[in-house]
């Protein structure tokens, strides 16, 4: 679906910081709304929308195990 969005786990991935997080995020909320940049009147929802995804990846990264130890 979002082929840009590259994958941020281990060993894929060995460092991820926020940015690649809410890189990943932003790119995700483009792709599902069909907006690049929304209008003015959509743009609270799409902010909401990448920081709530963004926090959504940085629980997942944070809770999977990799390997037999956790990340972070």
């Amino acid at each position: 679906m979002c082929r840009s969005i590259k994958t941020l786990r281990e060993p894929y991935t060995p460092a991820v910081s926020d940015a690649d997080i809410q890189a990943a995020a932003l790119q995700y909320v483009r792709k599902i709304s069909g907006f690049r940049a929304p209008a003015a009147h959509n743009a609270a929802a799409f902010d909401a929308a990448v920081t709530a995804v963004a926090a959504a990846t940085a629980t997942l990264l944070d809770g999977l195990e990799v390997r037999g130890g956790r990340r972070g």
